[in-house]
């Protein structure tokens, strides 16, 4: 999902300099909303993991 965040604030980028400004604006969303569900998972997955004893 990281990568998938990266690839639209490349995308977003790349139109901004091409004065693309509806495109750049929706793929810098695309890619925030991206970033911010892959943090939120991870933080879950750092609290789900750290309750569990090592086997």
């Amino acid at each position: 999902m990281l990568t998938w965040a990266i690839v639209f604030l490349v995308i977003a980028i790349i139109a901004g300099i091409f004065g693309l400004s509806g495109i750049a604006g929706a793929a810098t969303n695309i890619a925030w909303i991206l970033f911010v569900i892959f943090l939120i998972l991870f933080v879950v997955s750092l609290v789900m993991g750290r309750g569990r004893p090592p086997a």
